[in-house]
């Protein structure tokens, strides 16, 4: 199968990811923000195949000045990705879970140690969203 995106749908991928890395990024702010950023965002950035295509593009418009906003565009865009993939590709959708988790993992391998409880439940909410679908 192939993996056919409106230019919304793509937008709703990259709302999706990128928006996983600004989620890690607040949850990790114990003074490793920037670390747990960069880790996530070059995870992100590794993803090969369509979802790797896609995703090599940052989104335009995600905007929120608190976490819970952020949280609103981001994890229903999760949702609708797996949806969307799911619909047309599962094997691009297991892909761009897979994407998503490594990313959350290298934030939490950022840290040096265990993920804070703060990162840890994020992490929880996004496998949440992505398995909603």
């Amino acid at each position: 199968m192939s993996v056919t995106l409106t230019d919304q749908n793509a937008q709703t991928l990259r709302t999706a990811g990128w928006g996983v890395v600004s989620l890690v990024a607040v949850a990790g702010a114990d003074g490793s923000a920037h670390k747990v950023a960069t880790a996530a965002s070059i995870a992100l950035s590794s993803a090969t195949g369509p979802v790797g295509h896609v995703l090599n593009k940052a989104p335009k418009g995600l905007k929120g000045k608190t976490t819970a906003e952020i949280a609103d565009q981001v994890l229903p865009a999760l949702t609708a990705s797996m949806s969307l993939l799911n619909q047309q590709d599962p094997a691009e959708a297991d892909n761009f879970r897979r994407t998503v988790l490594v990313a959350v993992d290298a934030a939490a391998w950022a840290q040096k140690g265990e993920p804070t409880p703060i990162l840890a439940e994020m992490a929880r909410k996004i496998t949440e969203a992505l398995d909603a679908a």
